[in-house]
C-alpha cells in the first residue's frame, strides 16, 4: 500500500557529490516528516537527516551537517538528500523513511513507520 523508492546511489571518490532522491508512492501516502538513515556494514543504523512537509524544518546529524541538504517536493511526494564532499565513512546503504506521527525523537529508526529499500552509495579514498 505504501512505497518508498531511493535512487541516485553510486560510486563516487571522495571530495565529490552524488544527489538521492525517495518517491512516495501515491495519494495513500500520509506522512509528517521524511528521513533519511544509512547503514554501514557492521555497524548500526544511523540517522542522517529528516525534514517535515508542513514547514520543511530540516534536521541533520552533526557529521554530515555542512555537507548534506535534505530538500522536498511536496507535490510530487520527493525527498532529496544532497550530499556535497563525500568522505569514505559516508559509505553505506541509504535508506529513505516516513514518519507517520510526531515523535520526540529524529534519530531512532524504530520511530519511523516505512521504508524504502536502500540504495548503496560507495565513496572512495
Amino acid at each position: 500500500q505504501v512505497q518508498l523508492v531511493e535512487s541516485g546511489g553510486g560510486l563516487v571518490q571522495a571530495g565529490g557529490s552524488l544527489r538521492l532522491s525517495c518517491v512516495a508512492s501515491g495519494r495513500a501516502f500520509s506522512s509528517v516528516a521524511m528521513g533519511w538513515f544509512r547503514q554501514a556494514p557492521g555497524k548500526e543504523r544511523e540517522f542522517v537527516a529528516a525534514i517535515t512537509w508542513s514547514s520543511g524544518n530540516t534536521y541533520y546529524t552533526d557529521s554530515v551537517r555542512g555537507r548534506f541538504t535534505i530538500s522536498k517536493d511536496n507535490a510530487k511526494n520527493t525527498v532529496y538528500l544532497q550530499m556535497n564532499s563525500l568522505k569514505p565513512e559516508d559509505s553505506a546503504v541509504y535508506y529513505c523513511a516516513a514518519r507517520r506521527f510526531w515523535r520526540a525523537s529524529w534519530i531512532r529508526w524504530d520511530t519511523y513507520d516505512y521504508w524504502g529499500q536502500g540504495t548503496q552509495v560507495t565513496v572512495s579514498s
